[in-house]
């Protein structure tokens, strides 16, 4: 069973659609790399994972263990383990890489542990 499955996603911005008809299954322990060309929707995808609000899914599920990730909202997308780091993250001072993944995991952790 996938650990997410994206069936059939279409995804707009305005009236320009962006993503047609994407379908993507990843299991459990699985890597995969989304490569192509500027503008071939790649950061669109990401973003409808994380919740971005400017991206309008006119049809199709975003699915992780069988919940539908598209009736969540970016906060409760997080706590299950999705968020979005940048390539070159703005520097914020005394913030290292190691802590904001080490802050986005313990997010994902039990209130106490």
């Amino acid at each position: 069973m996938p650990q997410l499955e994206i069936k059939n996603l279409r995804v707009a911005i305005g009236e320009n659609e962006i993503i047609r008809d994407l379908s993507l299954s990843v299991g459990l322990g699985e890597m995969h790399a989304v490569m192509g060309p500027n503008g071939s929707g790649k950061s669109t995808l990401a973003k409808v994972i994380a919740g971005y609000p400017d991206y309008k899914v006119t049809s199709g599920e975003v699915l992780m263990d069988d919940e539908n990730l598209l009736d969540l909202e970016p906060d409760e997308r997080a706590r299950r383990g999705l968020f979005m780091a940048f390539q070159y993250p703005s520097e914020v001072p005394g913030v290292t890489i190691a802590n904001f993944l080490r802050a986005a995991v313990q997010s994902r952790l039990p209130e106490g542990e």
